[in-house]
């Protein structure tokens, strides 16, 4: 057991390697060579998976010396698939040794053809997206999504589910691309429905993918608040409408950001008095409660609720200039109305200036 639990502890360098510009120098018996231990990687999963003890102890060897390491127990039966997906993205690696990895990745059994051809065609398909002159960050975005979506639906399958290895691979991510990423993968959902409403049918069996999304991004208040910092605030509202429990969170955080606002008298406007502490301008508030407010009709009324709320916590005011809430809810208000009866506005405005 001594002599594999050494072999494992292999299995970190091993994929360090596969993504480093050593494979300049393999040739295609080299990359054999480094299929099969991935391929005995895989046996020691399957021989050990049902043994507890064994299979604790190989996970624990992993993990030795590996702060953070992403790897466990369970990454040694995909290990086919992280060699295979990890070389393919080398680009260091020579022609013919990647001539041979294709031959190999096609070449195998049945059910590792299917998962290592729909990695290769993935991998393909990103990299055209990739280098897509339209829209150069979305198509990127979008792809990387669909890869974690995937990952998740696969792992939703297991008792470990994500929480290995989630976190680790999107910290890898410069934050705005990593934040957008997991919103796309969360609006593909579905989602609860509209403004927290329950869907059902076909969507309830994308909760158990969207949980373990939705726990990164709520389960630190840094990362949350640098999200809704960071992306756009339609896209926030967006998310806002599909999760009842994101909506919340993120309502809470634009009343702390608001509260920071006062009031100057002199220049007729909410300022920040400390910008190191006020996260949002006056603007930027309004903004993000305006796109709350131009969704759905739940997630409007619910906003609208929650800034009413906020005004009568803060004196019920209906003066401007003493509640940063009174006026964010008058001029919701009023754009709104000018929404509804853009024709009732417009006579009036030609009437004033006629």
């Amino acid at each position: 057991m001594a002599a594999v639990l050494e072999q494992v502890a292999e299995l970190p360098a091993l994929l360090a390697v596969s993504r480093s510009a050593v494979v300049r120098d393999w040739d295609p018996l080299t990359l054999d060579r480094a299929l099969e231990w991935a391929r005995y990687f895989q046996h020691l999963h399957d021989l050990f998976c049902c043994r507890r003890r064994l299979r604790d102890a190989l996970g624990r060897r992993l993990r030795v010396g590996r702060t953070g390491s992403p790897l466990s127990f369970r990454h040694l039966g995909g290990c086919p698939e992280l060699l295979g997906l990890a070389l393919l993205e080398n680009r260091a690696l020579p022609p013919a040794a990647c001539r041979r990895l294709l031959r190999r990745l096609f070449l195998q059994g049945e059910a590792e053809q299917g998962r290592l051809a729909l990695l290769a065609r993935r991998k393909a398909a990103f990299r055209l997206l990739e280098t897509s002159a339209a829209s150069p960050g979305e198509p990127r975005v979008s792809a990387e999504a669909g890869l974690l979506l995937c990952r998740l639906r696969e792992d939703g399958k297991e008792a470990a589910g994500a929480s290995g290895w989630l976190g680790p691979v999107l910290e890898l991510l410069p934050l705005p691309r990593a934040f957008a990423v997991v919103a796309e993968a969360l609006l593909r959902m579905g989602g609860d429905g509209p403004a927290g409403g329950w869907k059902g049918g076909a969507d309830a069996g994308m909760e158990t993918s969207a949980d373990p999304l939705l726990s990164w991004l709520l389960e630190d208040l840094h990362r949350l608040s640098a999200c809704c910092l960071l992306l756009p605030g339609a896209l926030l509202a967006s998310l806002a409408d599909r999760y009842a429990q994101f909506r919340r969170r993120y309502v809470d955080l634009l009343a702390e950001w608001g509260s920071r606002l006062l009031y100057d008298p002199l220049k007729g406007q909410w300022v920040k008095d400390c910008p190191e502490e006020a996260k949002l301008s006056w603007e930027e508030l309004r903004e993000r409660f305006g796109c709350l407010c131009q969704g759905s009709v739940q997630l409007r009324g619910r906003t609208q609720a929650a800034l009413k709320l906020l005004k009568a916590r803060d004196g019920d005011f209906h003066a401007r200039g003493l509640s940063v809430w009174t006026d964010l809810l008058l001029e919701l208000e009023e754009d709104l109305r000018k929404k509804q009866n853009p024709h009732v506005w417009t006579f009036k405005h030609h009437k004033t200036v006629s």
